[in-house]
């Protein structure tokens, strides 16, 4: 399995889905814009809402998967990574991925008790594309 070929697709895509457990053991989708931070296809860093029920759900239950997607006219292209999430509240980390436009969702800063980090680190994924399924660990 090409990585990199992998990585540049992940990198060209706008939206995500991250995926929680929820406390009866059901998968929870939520769509969200692109990580703000990655490295490689290892770590991936979203900004959330401390009190949102995902953060609750990661809290309980760390297992979690991502999903980047690209439909085109005759090709569909996906790709899945499963692996763990970090609820991150430290300040640096906050900091790191802070942009200026996030006052608008939090109006105290960067600084703001409801702002934190989603951290994904990714374990093993899988690469969809031309009818054709690869599997691949990290």
């Amino acid at each position: 399995m090409d990585l990199k070929r992998i990585e540049k697709f992940i990198s060209k895509r706008k939206v995500s889905f991250i995926c929680s457990v929820d406390s009866e053991h059901y998968p929870c989708v939520k769509a969200m814009l692109k990580p703000r931070k990655r490295n490689g296809i290892r770590e991936f860093y979203f900004s959330t809402n401390t009190s949102s029920m995902r953060v609750g759900q990661y809290l309980k239950n760390p297992n979690a998967s991502v999903y980047f997607y690209r439909k085109g006219l005759f090709r569909y292209t996906g790709v899945m990574l499963k692996g763990r999430m970090e609820v991150l509240t430290d300040q640096k980390t906050k900091d790191m991925i802070w942009q200026k436009s996030d006052t608008v969702f939090y109006k105290k800063g960067v600084a703001d008790p409801d702002y934190c980090v989603l951290k994904f680190t990714a374990a093993e994924g899988r690469y969809y594309c031309d009818l054709k399924t690869d599997s691949f660990k990290l």
